[in-house]
């Protein structure tokens, strides 16, 4: 497994069920969870299966190297972990595949895009066209504010070389779906839909993150629902990605938006979502291995992902996150394991910033800190554990969202 976050601790602790796992670099939750972490290289492992968790390692072609290895990968190449490297190829990539999706101009100059809005329908939304760790994207319906945002985009000051390219895309409105579909070349097979929720703020109010919890499955969308985003959306990509011959190993996850006129792609990643994979892996729990197994060797023809029950993650994040988080903060109430220190029926703690520090206590290290999930039969009852668990995890300045799930349990 490689990668260091909440996403990585929950796979690695899934496929633990099943396998032997071995992280790279991992962070101090995964090990206290007794799943062994290192800092060798992926490249310098020998493993039957490598599973890539974050994208930026996909775009620089991790995968394409293992690979020339002989390694049976669980990530895009290089040239498939575009879709997600450059919002400007994927918008592009839609196009030709006839994907529905909101239309869009790019840009790398701030006075013709400053133009573009002045003739744009509010509420604009900016995207930034590389890597932006999920904080790459406003949406607003204050022209001043959105050109403020174009500016600070293009200029570098807001995300350096990733951001001198943007994407402005028309606003859509509708409830949005979390999608993950398991290719391996060929073959696709569907988890089940989550939602996550990208506002900082309660009734999805304050500043764009990379997530602030998730929950699955998502009710609204039935069968009928996926067939008609796996018919439209992913089959078309499919096509297009086999018409350039990119061969897709690996989770596409569509980022939907369920419009009055049917469902569209807002975006695509390549990988397992933070913190949609918080809540999936423990759904899946021991059958997850065999599916990543399939994805990297080609053998998903055939196979279904089933699952039953409910999963709620609460993401607690550090005081001033996003824009500032501060670290090193003590946190209360886990035990030496990184797991509630009076521990509670469905409920796994997974850690994303955390540390020990020279007394051995778990620190804050980073935006987003612990994420808290609960899985039951019911919503309610998966949603009742996570919060009651996240009251019970205390760090001075938490930020947690109160609402996540609250209008589906």
């Amino acid at each position: 497994m490689v990668g260091s976050g909440a996403r990585e601790h929950a796979l690695a602790w899934a496929l633990a069920m099943s396998a032997e796992v071995v992280v790279t670099p991992g962070n101090v939750g995964i090990a206290a969870h007794g799943i062994a972490c290192v800092d060798t290289p992926a490249t310098g492992l020998d493993a039957d299966l490598f599973v890539i968790g974050p994208e930026q390692p996909l775009v620089e072609g991790l995968a394409d190297r293992l690979r020339a290895q002989g390694k049976a990968v669980v990530g895009p190449g290089c040239d498939g972990a575009m879709l997600e490297g450059s919002k400007a190829f994927m918008k592009e990539f839609l196009a030709a595949a006839n994907v529905p999706t909101a239309a869009f101009a790019t840009f790398r100059d701030a006075a013709s895009a400053v133009a573009h809005l002045a003739v744009t329908k509010p509420p604009y939304v900016i995207k930034t066209d590389g890597l932006a760790a999920g904080k790459g994207v406003l949406v607003t319906d204050d022209f001043d504010e959105a050109c403020a945002d174009v500016r600070d985009k293009l200029s570098g000051a807001a995300f350096g070389s990733a951001g001198t390219t943007i994407v402005i895309e028309e606003g859509l409105d509708g409830p949005e779906c979390s999608l993950l579909v398991l290719c391996d070349g060929t073959d696709v097979v569907a988890l089940v839909p989550a939602q996550d929720f990208k506002r900082v703020g309660d009734d999805n109010q304050g500043a764009n993150t990379g997530g602030m919890g998730a929950y699955a499955p998502m009710a609204s969308m039935g069968d009928q629902q996926v067939g008609e985003v796996m018919r439209t959306i992913i089959a078309p990509t499919l096509r297009e990605l086999s018409r350039r011959s990119i061969d897709f190993r690996g989770v596409l996850y569509a980022g939907v938006m369920l419009t009055s006129e049917g469902p569209k792609l807002l975006e695509y990643n390549v990988r397992f979502g933070d913190p949609e994979a918080e809540v999936l892996a423990p759904l899946y729990g021991g059958d997850l291995y065999d599916l990543l197994v399939r994805v990297g060797t080609g053998g998903l023809h055939g196979s279904s992902a089933r699952t039953s029950g409910s999963a709620v993650t609460v993401v607690l994040a550090s005081h001033g996150y996003p824009a500032s988080p501060r670290q090193g903060d003590v946190i209360h109430g886990l035990g030496d394991d990184g797991q509630l220190a009076t521990p509670l029926e469905g409920v796994t703690i997974f850690h994303a910033g955390t540390r020990r520090d020279d007394q051995n206590r778990f620190v804050t290290a980073g935006g987003r800190v612990l994420a808290v999930t609960g899985v039951a039969e019911s919503m309610a009852e998966a949603r009742r554990r996570a919060y009651v668990a996240a009251t019970l995890v205390t760090f001075e300045g938490k930020v947690m969202r109160t609402d996540i799930a609250r209008d589906v349990a």
